[in-house]
């Protein structure tokens, strides 16, 4: 009975626990850095004059003056007829000494119209045309004719067959492994026995 009644004091004692020590703040002084005594640095102003470059002193270049000739008389035609490509064009142009030329030329449209322009051009009214058609506008439905390519006339390679034996190669003649089935005793230690608890 004394043992309990020690042992319930003991743990009455031990719940209480001991007072947290309580440990005051430390105070630090702050520190102080005393200012430096040395002068700021001044730098001179540079003296130094911005460079003076001079203008550049090349003349304007000179062309020599295009010679100039007078009109020389000439007369040219020619003309292209073609109805598979559907080509139809032609051109002509004279002109005389002092410069005045007339011309015309022509040109088979898409839709099956021909275009006629007769020009004339000098030096005081310029280039004056006169665009005219002839025939009536088709709708344009170029035929079209697939390209034939003969078939090729080579013959199909062939090759001959390879003159040695084929390799002949004997069956193996081992037979299948056996095996045992392993065997295993069984264990011959007691069972474990433990103790009763109270």
């Amino acid at each position: 009975m004394k043992v309990f009644v020690l042992s319930a004091l003991i743990v009455v004692v031990a719940s209480q626990g001991y007072p947290k020590p309580q440990y005051p703040k430390p105070q630090y002084p702050k520190p102080q850095y005393p200012t430096p005594a040395y002068p700021a640095p001044a730098y001179p102003t540079p003296a130094y004059k911005a460079p003076a470059y001079p203008a550049p002193a090349y003349s304007s270049p000179a062309y020599a003056k295009t010679q100039e000739y007078a009109p020389m008389p000439y007369s040219f035609n020619w003309a292209v007829k073609d109805d598979p490509s559907y080509n139809d064009y032609a051109h002509q142009e004279t002109a005389d000494d002092k410069g005045y030329v007339t011309g015309s030329y022509r040109t088979l449209l898409p839709d099956g119209r021909t275009q006629i322009v007769n020009y004339k051009a000098d030096d005081y009214t310029g280039y004056v045309a006169d665009v005219k058609y002839d025939g009536e506008a088709k709708e344009y439905k170029p035929a079209y004719k697939p390209a034939g390519y003969p078939s090729p006339a080579y013959p199909s390679p062939s090759y001959p067959s390879p003159a040695y034996p084929s390799p002949a190669y004997p069956s193996p003649a081992y037979s299948a492994p056996k095996y045992q089935n392993p065997s295993y005793p069984s264990p011959a230690y007691p069972s474990p026995k433990y103790p009763t608890k109270y």
